[in-house]
């Protein structure tokens, strides 16, 4: 199972909290992936159509638990595709389905439906979602419908698809009243509402109180840092080894030049053994050629001298340049 079914599967099995917070869940999941039929003679029907398992079997308890009314299941078999089932729900009883609209918000007092008065939608959504606790139901229902979070194996994102633009702007002003900013982009048909940083992803599940897979996604999150600390590491011991001996060949290079030109003699006696003990120690770090003169010098002591073994080596290049051209 994907690490989004995980979530899902979940957020589905949670028990249900107070009353006001299950009407909260079922109006997000209605007006994610709900429908009203409405009769030649006004009568109403609600539906619901998923592929769903978990926003089916979630949304069946919340109608039966909260509002104890009858609702039908159909299944429907589609051979050839990867997910081969579609949940079909409906309520077809006119009352039940007019309680559940006007309870949701959905529908007003005078008949109209919210998608008709955009003017009225914010006073609406401030009713139903005026308590903390309805705002995280209501993005748990809005997850189940229109969520996705990506494998944090591989990355770091958690998105809601939205085809209402005003549902995405809903499900961002829910996020940024729990402190998280959210962005939105218009992809194809729908309006994708998106995190891609890690702390995001997991103050949203504890939002919604995926706390399962929030531990599964920190337990995840610890490796990779983890693993990344560990290869900065090795990447700069890595570097700070080829550095030291690309700097110990440069400095033999220029040593055995001197010695080749005008020999060690005309060294003072400090360079002369520094030159000495760099050829007999090639592999040898700065602070353990210190260790091996006499007397002993420190590294700044030893790097110094040997700065000043490839100032001379360079100076007698340069000489043999100039003659070389006269």
């Amino acid at each position: 199972m994907s690490f989004s079914g995980t979530v899902k599967e979940e957020l589905a099995k949670q028990k249900l909290g107070a009353r006001h917070c299950q009407i909260a869940e079922i109006a997000a999941i209605i007006r994610m992936c709900g429908g009203i039929s409405v009769s030649r003679n006004d009568r109403f029907l609600l539906k619901i159509q998923t592929e769903n398992l978990f926003v089916a079997r979630k949304y069946f308890t919340l109608l039966q638990k909260t509002f104890n009314i009858e609702v039908e299941l159909s299944i429907r078999q589609h051979h050839g595709k990867k997910n081969g089932r579609t949940y079909h729900l409906y309520v077809k009883k006119h009352e039940d389905a007019l309680q559940i609209l006007r309870e949701t918000g959905i529908m007003k007092p005078d008949g109209r439906s919210y998608m008709d008065l955009a003017e009225d939608f914010e006073l609406t959504e401030t009713e139903l979602l005026r308590r903390t606790c309805c705002k995280r139901a209501f993005l748990r229902g809005a997850f189940l419908v229109t969520g996705s979070v990506t494998n944090p194996e591989k990355s770091y994102h958690l998105e809601f698809a939205c085809t209402l633009e005003y549902h995405a702007e809903q499900i961002r002003k829910v996020l940024r009243s729990f402190g998280i900013e959210a962005r939105m982009v218009q992809r194809k048909k729908y309006y994708v509402v998106y995190i891609k940083e890690g702390d995001g992803i997991v103050d949203v599940l504890n939002i919604m109180e995926a706390h399962q897979a929030l531990m599964e996604l920190e337990n995840i999150r610890i490796l990779k840092d983890m693993r990344n600390s560990l290869n900065r590491k090795v990447n700069c011991e890595t570097a700070n080894i080829y550095k030291t001996v690309h700097a110990a060949v440069k400095q033999i290079e220029d040593i055995r030049y001197i010695q080749d030109t005008i020999g060690f003699e005309e060294l003072s006696e400090g360079l002369a053994n520094m030159a000495e003990v760099r050829l007999a120690n090639p592999d040898a770090t700065l602070k353990e050629l210190g260790m091996l003169l006499s007397p002993r010098v420190g590294k700044s002591g030893v790097n110094h001298r040997l700065k000043k073994l490839s100032e001379i080596a360079d100076g007698l290049r340069c000489c043999k340049e100039e003659k070389h051209y006269d």
